[in-house]
């Protein structure tokens, strides 16, 4: 880096502080809504996606809401040729428990290697960005922090992968049917230790976070936790395989009840089918439906959601025996959602994703040396993919990520990443300019427009115009060369201080 690119670097701050009036936390200031276009496609893609890009606005604007909606409930249908290109760079990324545990027999991975896991983490980038798929990622993000299993995690080394391809299966599907698959999952089981959980010695720890984290809330007793951890006493792992199994000689007989629920459990073999229909009734439960469509509501529309919403969406969860794709489907076609412009702010990762995804960027063209970058920088930002150490999963609300020092940390990226200095493979235009906004404007003033739009959606105010303006010594009224340094080493420092203001914050 050159001393200039220094110098400005620290211009480019002041006036970046100019034009934000606050840290991202301003979502929650109703004022946060004319910080952004009123277009309801626009905002639709800020919340269902991880960002709109060229080419997702392109593509709602030639489907519509409805059909673009519907195309996204059903990802199978969506060729996702780059995501699966780049995913085929971490080939550990995608292997089974059996593949892991193979790979370790025959000496070519390392017993309790990170690698994997480590490649997940990469992927999870790599699709938050660049895959189709969006909302698909979006939600397979939500449900692995309802269901938190940490990654990378020790114990869970040859299921975590796994346990991200089941969630992934089940993320449109029922909640009922994953919630199953979580409890008779390897990763899930080791965990929150029920793999050890024996009749002589239950553990309570599963038992705990599946009525407290994955279920009903605190509406619970101490003895309600108790006959959950005996009734799933029998849920383990085979530690020859790796795989999920039920050993009836380690299940605790014997009648349990858990808040309504009422089993005789009179039998070792049919313990299983108990702790099965304990899930049924737990997912299906009143409270449970409240928390996941609050959940919900937090993540698409308001850090503090309408009660009218969730009262609505918490019957189409239940009319629909858990199915979370109705329940997505009202919830983005209601009008507490259309009037929510401006009520969510970006989490790190989601900042970091939509700042690659609004530049249109493209992965490099070989290795994943970009990818580790992207995550370092997540991670460093605070949210790295996968990574959150508790059960309960990463914090969705601005109030959790407005700090200076995160605030700083998204600032850098920004710039980094615009003028490809880190990631510098990132495939960008030739010509910076022209490759954002066409042929070179006239005036500062336009050029300053045009690019906002273009990144934001949305154009400044003449107040933030002189601003940006008078940052390269100009007025927007100043005509604009060819060879000016705005035009050339000097632009990207324009699309940084745009991405670091609260229009790009806000969602």
């Amino acid at each position: 880096m050159t001393r200039r690119s220094v110098v400005g670097g620290i211009a480019a701050a002041g006036a970046a502080a100019a034009l934000t009036t606050g840290t991202p936390a301003a979502a929650a200031d109703p004022a946060a809504a004319t910080l952004l276009p009123t277009d309801p496609l626009l905002h639709l893609l800020r919340r269902a996606t991880f960002g709109p890009s060229p080419s997702s606005i392109a593509e709602i604007r030639r489907l519509g809401a409805k059909a673009w909606l519907d195309r996204q409930l059903n990802p199978a249908s969506i060729p996702d040729p780059v995501a699966d290109g780049v995913i085929a760079r971490l080939p550990l990324s995608r292997l089974s428990i059996a593949e892991i545990r193979g790979r370790v027999s025959a000496g070519t991975l390392k017993r309790y290697s990170w690698d994997p896991m480590w490649q997940l983490g990469f992927g999870a980038v790599a699709r938050a960005i660049w895959s189709e798929r969006q909302l698909l990622e979006v939600m397979t993000d939500f449900w692995s922090n309802h269901l938190n299993v940490t990654c990378p995690q020790g114990d869970v080394w040859d299921s975590r992968i796994d346990y991200d391809t089941m969630i992934r299966q089940h993320a449109l599907g029922r909640f009922s049917d994953l919630l199953k698959a979580s409890a008779r999952h390897p990763a899930m089981l080791t965990y929150l230790d029920n793999r050890f959980s024996t009749k002589a010695a239950p553990n309570e720890n599963y038992g705990r976070e599946l009525l407290e984290l994955h279920t009903v809330g605190l509406a619970y007793t101490e003895a309600d936790v108790k006959n959950a951890a005996r009734l799933l006493t029998g849920l383990t792992v085979d530690n020859g395989t790796g795989k999920y199994r039920y050993d009836a000689a380690l299940h605790a007989v014997g009648a349990v009840r858990v808040l309504a629920f009422q089993h005789a459990n009179a039998t070792a073999a049919g313990g299983e089918a108990a702790v099965m229909a304990l899930l049924d009734y737990l997912a299906m439960h009143q409270v449970t439906a409240r928390r996941i469509v609050t959940k919900l509501c937090v993540r698409f529309v308001a850090d503090n959601p309408p009660a009218s919403l969730i009262t609505a969406l918490v019957k189409v969860y239940l009319d629909n025996s858990s199915a979370i794709a109705p329940v997505l489907r009202a919830l983005f076609t209601s009008p507490e959602f259309a009037a929510s412009i401006g009520a969510k702010t970006r989490t790190p990762l989601e900042d970091l994703a939509a700042t690659v995804r609004t530049l249109g960027y493209g992965p490099a063209t070989s290795g994943t040396k970009f990818l580790e970058s992207l995550y370092w920088m997540a991670r460093d930002a605070g949210q790295a993919p996968l990574g959150w150490g508790p059960p309960n999963g990463y914090p969705d609300v601005a109030e959790a990520w407005g700090s200076p020092s995160g605030l700083l940390v998204r600032w850098n990226f920004h710039l980094s990443i615009a003028a490809g200095w880190w990631p510098e493979t990132l495939v960008r235009p030739a010509n910076l300019l022209t490759g954002m906004v066409g042929a070179l404007p006239a005036t500062y003033g336009a050029l300053i427009q045009a690019t906002a739009v273009r990144l934001l959606g949305i154009a400044p105010s003449a107040r933030q115009t002189a601003v940006l303006a008078e940052f390269y010594g100009k007025t927007p009224a100043s005509p604009l060369k060819a060879n000016d340094p705005v035009a050339g080493w000097m632009y990207p420092y324009l699309m940084g201080m745009l991405l670091n203001s609260p229009s790009f914050a806000v969602k």
